[in-house]
């Protein structure tokens, strides 16, 4: 039987995996669905613990960088292996797969990992989605468009 500590930390990392599986959906705007990639946008998780910005890194991709951290997540990434979290490229290599949806790869600070992650775009919001152990276990976040 697992402790509590035990159980709290392998929900962290799928707890990153949501978030930023969610952040990768937020890209574009419902004019854009079926266009480019949008500009420069930032968006918060649903705790508004995060924000990261998304902008173009190379042809037809798009990147989340983090712009802003609570001190719990930033101290949740140094437990995980992540010294700095504000800087931090989470988002990765973004391409449109559909009008709206997204798919790249995610790192997730508290684990020191990447995955593979989707993300879909309705309005000002992001959906994303991310499943680990072969999709067995997965998650999905909602984050919100700031600008």
């Amino acid at each position: 039987m697992q402790s509590k500590e035990q159980v709290r930390r392998t929900s962290r990392p799928l707890r990153w995996v949501a978030a930023a599986l969610a952040g990768m959906m937020m890209l574009s705007t419902p004019a854009q669905a079926g266009g480019t990639l949008s500009a420069a946008s930032e968006w918060r998780n649903p705790k508004d613990s995060v924000r990261i910005r998304f902008s173009p890194c190379g042809q037809d991709r798009v990147c989340g960088v983090v712009t802003w951290a609570s001190d719990k997540a930033k101290e949740d990434a140094r437990r995980g292996g992540t010294q700095q979290l504000v800087g931090t490229n989470l988002f990765r290599n973004f391409e449109r797969v559909a009008p709206g949806q997204y798919k790249g790869h995610v790192f997730v600070p508290d684990m020191n990992r990447t995955f593979s992650g989707h993300m879909e775009i309705k309005g000002d919001s992001m959906i994303g989605k991310g499943c680990v152990l072969a999709g067995l276990i997965c998650k999905q976040q909602v984050w919100t468009r700031i600008s």
